[in-house]
């Protein structure tokens, strides 16, 4: 792992891109969280926040889609960390009268990170020099997000208590900037070339998510991926309540805040890795263990809701995320492997876009049933939910996973 980040340049860049990103998008969640807490007492605004994180993402994919298959990505992710600086740097200006702004300049932070993750995604396959750099790729950038999770969210609770929310929001306002520096300068082509009349062809949102649409649906193995981080995503709402487990149930500040929304980092970096090794290429296997990781992450949740201290929580939020980690990576995994690179950024960005519209309709929810039946509560009927579902979808793909494995060469 480590040589490929030797002696691929281009991959050392995307991957040091994410790592200054990530970190300053946690340190800024955590100083989001607490402060939308302590102007508003809302368990349902706080909820909210989580949505601005996921919402804008699902509205803006089908734009980011044909923005990844149409145009340079290289050129994309440049000029969209730009503004993603700027309006990062918006939520310097929130205050009691005007929360709404933190709303506002997070939602569009996030649609544009609708257009950075696809972008990203669609080119590992061709910043990697072969299948074995995809993989390690894959797992590397997975656990990435994880372990700045951890650091970002551990060290943004510290951060901003010490220096204040302020400085956190800065903080994230320069990581965008410092990302679009690294990605300028990336050699690599981050696509294939196009032949000339798909590059005259202009953005046509609806028409080309059709076509990645179609595409998807003559291809049962593409669903089945997408539909795997879909069902993972029913009880992944739940992370929007762990802010509120923290001051609610333990009576912590934003140091609290920061653990139990750290600590998954950890299970979501360490989840790729372990995970990643026993795939080898193979897609009955990213399937199957893309269910049991499901199931996995709603049974953790659920146990660890009602644990007694903060820290027993927080060993059992960790735990949860090995699964989620696993799920989340080898999902996209499955995608890259699967999808002609032609039409790949769709397909990314149209799985993106359905996992976002349920992350934000299960936030929602579980800051709607935390109001009115308590935190521990929603975490563990949200949990129960989620491994019903991945329970049925481990039944659901279990003859087209014995069909991969008896035709392995018609995996890719």
């Amino acid at each position: 792992m480590w040589k490929m980040l030797k002696t691929n340049a281009d991959m050392r860049r995307v991957f040091m891109a994410q790592v200054i990103s990530y970190l300053g998008d946690w340190f800024s969640f955590v100083a989001i969280i607490g402060l939308v807490d302590d102007l508003s007492g809302s368990k349902f605004l706080i909820s909210l926040v989580m949505v601005s994180f996921s919402l804008p993402s699902f509205l803006a994919s089908p734009i980011a889609g044909s923005m990844v298959d149409r145009f340079d990505r290289r050129r994309i992710l440049v000029f969209v960390s730009i503004i993603q600086a700027v309006a990062a740097l918006g939520l310097l200006l929130v205050g009691k009268d005007t929360i709404w702004l933190a709303f506002l300049a997070q939602s569009s932070v996030s649609a544009l990170a609708a257009v950075v993750g696809p972008a990203t995604e669609s080119a590992i396959p061709n910043i990697a020099r072969n299948d074995e750099e995809l993989a390690l790729a894959n797992s590397l950038l997975g656990s990435t997000w994880g372990v700045m999770l951890a650091v970002g969210a551990a060290v943004g609770g510290v951060f901003a208590s010490v220096f204040g929310r302020d400085a956190a929001f800065i903080a994230n306002g320069v990581s965008f900037a410092l990302s679009a520096i690294l990605f300028s300068r990336i050699k690599t082509p981050m696509q294939q070339e196009r032949n000339a009349q798909s590059q005259r062809q202009r953005i046509r949102p609806i028409a080309d998510m059709r076509e990645a649409i179609t595409h998807s649906r003559q291809d049962p193995v593409l669903m089945a991926l997408i539909f795997s981080k879909t069902t993972f995503a029913i009880g992944a709402g739940v992370v929007s309540q762990l802010a509120v487990l923290a001051s609610d149930v333990f009576h912590g500040g934003d140091a609290s805040r920061g653990l139990l929304i750290g600590i998954r980092g950890v299970g979501t970096g360490l989840g790729p890795l372990i995970a990643m090794r026993y795939t080898r290429g193979q897609l009955s296997k990213v399937l199957t263990i893309c269910g049991f990781a499901s199931l996995a992450f709603s049974g953790f949740y659920f146990i660890g809701a009602w644990m007694p201290t903060l820290w027993l929580t927080a060993i059992f939020v960790m735990l949860a995320h090995l699964g989620g980690g696993a799920q989340w990576t080898l999902s996209s995994y499955g995608l890259q492997l699967r999808s002609p690179d032609h039409i790949r950024g769709r397909i990314l960005a149209g799985d993106f876009a359905l996992v976002t519209l349920m992350l934000s309709v299960t936030s929602a929810l579980a800051g709607l049933v935390s109001e009115f039946f308590g935190v521990r509560q929603a975490i563990s009927g949200f949990a129960f939910a989620a491994a019903i579902a991945s329970v049925i979808y481990i039944r659901a793909t279990k003859r087209l996973r014995t069909q991969l494995q008896q035709q392995p060469d018609a995996e890719l």
